[in-house]
């Protein structure tokens, strides 16, 4: 999917999202900026982004592990209303993106409002689409704001990968089941036996396969590269690149979204992603290939880790906004979804989600100042910006005469 957003100030920009729920980005400015159109809609609300906030992000199985989804969310609702001093009041609805649900809190979105002090008359929802539930949350919010549904709403994502759910066997679920309505001797004996058998204790561990393709989204990465020519040595500098500019960042203290978070029995509040890990090429040229063997591309220096983490952003009908004596960081003008063979194409999201969002804007790419992707994968966004710069690609799959 592609978002399309404006700055009272600055630069128009361009949000991407691909396959893959992890934690870096890759920003690229363009070389030259034009004249910016206001891109506001005639007879559609001005919606705004107000504020965003979110926790650390941090490898699963580290400082996070013992907490619950919930958790982390609440942390940003909270840290949300406290840095922008609305009152929860004002707040009309609240909207949360998740891919791995914790069954204990189905509704993410409810129990975290609730856990965070919102009044409980607040409408919540929780949604869910693969690796961009927050977008899909941030539209939800553009939707209800720009439908005069509502006026303020907090949307935000939260995924945990330290304590996925891992279940009984189907043929354990049916025994348990049907023990459950079991009224004879006989029938419970019957079940108990069935249970004795080891193949039924053997759990389910959660799919990291497409259930479509049967195919992990690293393999499908691997695949992409070699599709299109992008080489080991450039997936590991570009990778290099991103963690370089993540250090530096966070040295510069740039990365003033992040909320300082003290997690109980920790001593020390965390204050950073501890993924970041500047690195050098002979190093990372050592690590073996992680996900087709022995001449995959993909490796654990090029891809992204595992995250444990949660955001929230607070988006307003401008007019709300400005009564309220808030300050727009950026104004929501557009975005669009697009879905493509999950086989072959699983990860070129951006390569047909910018012309599509540019086309429907009436802009160009040398319109743009700055484009965000989400980098799952190093070779993935190399991909996406080769297809983007392709008069072949754009003929081919996009039914344009050029890129």
């Amino acid at each position: 999917m592609a978002f399309l957003s404006n700055f009272p100030k600055a630069a128009l920009q361009i949000q991407l999202k691909s396959a893959g729920a992890r934690c870096f980005n890759a920003s690229t400015t363009t070389q030259s900026s034009k004249s910016k159109k206001t891109l506001a809609k005639p007879n559609v609300r001005n919606v705004v982004l107000v504020e965003g906030v979110r926790t650390p992000f941090l490898m699963s199985g580290t400082d996070y592990k013992d907490l619950m989804p919930h958790n982390l969310a609440t942390k940003t609702l909270s840290g949300l209303i406290k840095r922008t001093g609305v009152d929860k009041d004002v707040i009309d609805y609240v909207v949360y993106g998740t891919v791995i649900q914790e069954v204990k809190t189905s509704n993410i979105a409810r129990e975290a409002m609730l856990s965070a002090g919102f009044k409980d008359t607040t409408p919540a929802h929780t949604v869910t689409q693969a690796c961009i539930s927050s977008n899909q949350a941030i539209t939800t919010a553009i939707g209800l704001i720009a439908a005069g549904q509502c006026e303020a709403v907090v949307a935000g994502g939260v995924e945990f990968m330290s304590d996925v759910p891992i279940r009984h066997s189907r043929k354990m679920r049916k025994i348990m089941l049907d023990s459950s309505k079991a009224k004879t001797t006989g029938k419970k004996l019957q079940l108990l036996w069935k249970a004795m058998s080891p193949a039924v204790w053997t759990p389910e561990l959660p799919a990291v396969a497409e259930f479509s393709t049967s195919e992990t989204m690293g393999h499908s990465a691997d695949r992409l590269c070699t599709a299109f020519g992008i080489t080991r040595l450039a997936q590991d500098e570009f990778a290099m690149r991103s963690h370089k500019f993540a250090a530096d960042a966070i040295q510069a203290g740039l990365l003033t979204d992040v909320l300082p978070y003290k997690v109980p029995k920790v001593a020390e509040y965390i204050t950073k992603d501890n993924g970041v890990r500047p690195s050098s090429l002979e190093q990372m040229s050592k690590l073996k290939p992680a996900f087709i063997k022995p001449f995959g591309t993909i490796t654990a220096a090029n891809a992204s880790f595992l995250t444990d983490g949660a955001s929230a952003c607070l988006l307003m009908s401008e007019e709300k906004a400005l009564s309220l004596g808030l300050k727009p960081k950026a104004y929501l003008r557009d975005f669009v979804y697009v879905s493509q063979d999950p086989k072959d194409q699983l990860l070129l999201g951006p390569a047909y989600a910018t012309p599509k969002v540019l086309d429907k804007a009436g802009l160009s790419l040398a319109d743009i100042d700055v484009f965000e992707y989400h980098e799952a994968f190093a070779g993935q966004i190399l991909a996406n910006l080769t297809a983007l710069e392709s008069d072949e690609f754009a003929k081919k799959f996009l039914g344009k005469s050029a890129k």
